[in-house]
């Protein structure tokens, strides 16, 4: 039986398994893909040294992937079955200390690593979730669809199985009733599988807050009256107190207006994980309220197995990611350079630092990284350096403020928070992604905004302004004034400083996808490879 699991478990997840292994080179001696990877895998042969053997899942193996042409033993996967039934042994039990995986980073800050993962960490991070989301257990269902080279849904996809609950699998693009790769008059992931538990990232979040204030902005009438007034008053009661928020004035919001929301989503959803970048309190609230279950932020990182801190399911603050989960340690460190001290009032303030159980070893044959990186304190405590900047409430919650890589001086001295300014103009209804860019030689920001489709195309609408296609509205002046004026009301409402605000911006029509290169498998955006991509486009906003 677990070895028919674990056959449906490769099914389900074969092309994640190969680009785990491909994109960079872990010198692994087999691989298991299906024949779609296998026919990559054949254009690829001669840059692979360390292949010995090829298992497929399909039986019928192209023709030009022979084992004499390049080097390797191909063995279909119904053969490993058999030789399994026909020479059964005893099972070679792993050690803790043992590598278990080798995830590599997302690459969004620079060249991915290699982050060498034992059986420890993953055991340490999984058993600690285990304490905190309440009552998990057989009865639960997971909704998987993240990409499984992402931390998040490692350490997922472990605790299900671990707590008896079960597993379906789904894609982002697949995941609603109206997403795109989803025939029209059939069922989402999310339908059919009716979930109790999911995890996410913002990106994925915030697409669904879009999507739903869209759709009740176009029907309009009644229906948006009641859906506003609704909104506003459970918006108030989470504000207020335990019990509005959860009482019997939540039972009847949910009823009359929230349910079809709900349905979107499955209509079962009880407890949501979101981790990967900070989730905007805009968002927070959005779930809390239209999907009427507990949102809790987590902070962790590949390094750290995706251990840091876990919000509490009855924490309905926003913007925080809680207190240290119960298998990690958290400190600050001051950062003098960015202006952040552990003496700061009212609260300590410097980078992040890991330690715990679920602290990883280190990076794949990448020695110089991992002294950079790793350090262990006379105690004997081995900790991980972020790069993240956090503050301690007082009630020792933790809350992620700003990131060391993402600081940018400005010509007169002023220092930039990239991810912060983001995160902010995010919320923007225009804009699917953004980056935001600083020129040290110069005194303001400027940047490159992946633009929503639909609403870009609907204003232009409204307005009567006539185009061929969304590349030649993106180039409009009126366009790019009407965007750039929304991102400047985001900015205020923010409470950003003039100098962070971009004060010229770029539409972009073509959207910013994995398969592009532009964002990682979580939608976090890789910036060295957007700023390489666009240099024309940055330079023109600069006047070069």
């Amino acid at each position: 039986m677990q070895f028919l699991m674990f056959k449906f478990y490769l099914l389900a997840r074969k092309s994640i398994l190969f680009h785990m292994v491909f994109s960079l080179p872990t010198e692994v001696t087999t691989v298991i893909c299906g024949r779609k990877e296998l026919k990559s895998l054949v254009h690829i042969s001669g840059q692979l040294d360390f292949v010995k053997r090829v298992i497929c899942i399909d039986n019928d193996v192209p023709s030009d992937a022979s084992s004499a042409q390049h080097g390797w033993t191909i063995t279909s996967f119904s053969d490993v079955e058999k030789l399994g039934r026909e020479n059964p042994v005893a099972a070679d039990l792993p050690l803790s200390a043992d590598v278990a995986v080798i995830m590599y980073t997302s690459g969004s800050t620079g060249l991915p690593k290699g982050v060498m993962m034992t059986h420890g960490n993953i055991v340490s991070t999984v058993s600690a979730v285990m304490t905190i989301i309440p009552n998990i257990g057989k009865n639960d269902v997971y909704l998987a669809y993240l990409p499984m080279a992402h931390i998040l849904e490692l350490i997922a996809e472990n605790l299900l199985p671990a707590v008896g609950g079960s597993i379906g699998y789904g894609t982002p693009l697949t995941l609603t009733d109206t997403s795109n790769k989803v025939k029209k008059g059939t069922k989402g992931d999310a339908s059919a599988l009716m979930p109790t538990l999911m995890a996410s990232v913002p990106a994925i979040l915030d697409r669904v807050r879009d999507g739903v204030f869209k759709k009740v902005n176009a029907k309009g009438g009644l229906s948006k009256k009641l859906f506003d007034l609704a909104y506003a008053r459970r918006l108030r009661a989470i504000n207020g107190s335990w019990f509005g928020a959860w009482g019997l004035e939540k039972v009847l919001w949910n009823f009359f207006v929230f349910k079809k929301v709900q349905a979107i989503m499955g209509g079962r959803i009880r407890y949501i994980l979101c981790g990967g970048a900070p989730l905007s309190a805009d968002t927070q609230r959005f779930i809390n309220i239209c999907l009427g279950a507990p949102i809790s932020q987590g902070y962790g990182l590949t390094e750290t197995c995706a251990g840091g801190a876990f919000s509490d399911f009855d924490d309905t603050s926003a913007g925080r990611v809680g207190p240290p989960i119960p298998c990690s340690y958290i400190k600050l460190v001051d950062w003098p350079e960015g202006g952040y001290s552990t003496t700061d009032s009212p609260m300590p303030r410097g980078e992040i630092v890991i330690g715990g159980a679920n602290v990883t070893p280190g990076y794949f044959k990448n020695e110089e990284k991992t002294r950079e990186s790793y350090k262990v304190d006379e105690r004997g405590v081995r900790w991980f350096y972020t790069g993240d900047v956090g503050r301690f409430h007082a009630d020792g919650v933790l809350e992620i403020i700003d990131r060391k890589k993402d600081i940018v001086k400005l010509q007169h001295g002023e220092y930039v928070s990239l991810g912060k300014v983001e995160a902010a103009l995010l919320v923007s209804p225009f804009v699917d992604n953004i980056m935001l860019y600083a020129d040290s030689f110069q005194t303001y920001t400027v940047a490159l905004v992946d633009v929503s489709h639909s609403a870009l195309s609907e204003w232009a609408s409204k307005q009567g302004i006539a185009y061929s296609d969304l590349s030649e509205l993106c180039q409009k002046e009126e366009a790019v004034k009407e965007v750039h004026a929304s991102l400047l009301k985001e900015a205020k409402k923010a409470r950003l400083e003039k100098f962070e605000t971009p004060a010229k911006v770029k539409l972009l029509s073509d959207p910013w996808t994995p398969e592009t290169g532009l964002v990682t498998g979580a939608l976090k955006i890789k910036r060295d490879i957007i700023r390489k991509t666009f240099q024309e486009e940055l330079s023109k906003l600069y006047g070069k």
